[in-house]
């Protein structure tokens, strides 16, 4: 059974160095709590998997909105990511030589991810085939079948996923509200720790099974907005 557990705590598991992945699209779906503890801890050297850079001003009027805030203190060495074109400090940083972009097509993105918790060896796409995407880190080798030629991407993996969940029940079980469901059932299941920012705590059996996303069995901490 999930440890319920509070903000600061939660940020203080995260050690530096760490491999961390978030869910959301442009900070819909970021754990936002979570990253304002982790940002006020100040926490070093992180390799942070996330579909983007964020946002330089979110929708709620807060400057480096979601995972930006990480990135403007240079909390961040490595993002594996889809696209940054909406946050230039991580154009700037990249420029300076103080951040290592990774960029990967959306798609092949999602799919590295629910490899890496599927257990699986990698993932084959033709996307990125005659390019200089076959020099990056993350493609393995090319293979070809049927006379038709695949990059074979490596799956992606975190010591840490953290997640927002709309509703959480005290066993962990999450439902996640509209699209901020996005990747954060594949990063579930993708990391060796995975926390529940919880949005709404309620009771157990108020999430109709079937609306479960993500089990309970996957989630090692609920976060509260509370310290307990």
């Amino acid at each position: 059974m999930p440890k319920p557990i509070g903000g600061k705590a939660a940020a203080a598991l995260i050690p530096a160095g760490a491999v961390i992945m978030f869910g959301g699209f442009l900070g819909c779906g970021n754990p936002h709590r979570f990253i304002v503890e982790l940002a006020e801890l100040g926490t070093k050297d992180l390799t942070v998997i996330c579909n983007d850079g964020a946002l330089p001003n979110g929708p709620d009027g807060d400057e480096f909105y979601g995972v930006a805030k990480l990135i403007h203190n240079k909390q961040v060495k490595k993002l594996i990511c889809t696209h940054v074109g909406t946050n230039p400090e991580v154009a700037r940083q990249m420029n300076e030589g103080t951040l290592d972009v990774s960029l990967i097509p959306q798609g092949s993105f999602a799919e590295m991810i629910r490899a890496g918790g599927a257990g699986l060896g990698g993932v084959l796409t033709p996307t990125g085939y005659g390019t200089i995407v076959r020099e990056a880190s993350h493609v393995h080798s090319v293979v070809e079948i049927d006379g038709r030629h695949y990059l074979l991407e490596r799956p992606l993996r975190a010591d840490y996923a953290v997640v927002y969940g709309y509703k959480v029940d005290p066993f962990g079980n999450v439902w996640y509200k509209g699209t901020t469901r996005n990747f954060s059932p594949w990063m579930a299941m993708a990391a060796d720790t995975v926390i529940v920012e919880a949005e709404n705590l309620v009771g157990a059996g108020e999430i109709e099974p079937e609306n479960i996303i993500t089990p309970g069995v996957l989630v090692d901490y609920i976060m509260t907005g509370r310290e307990v």
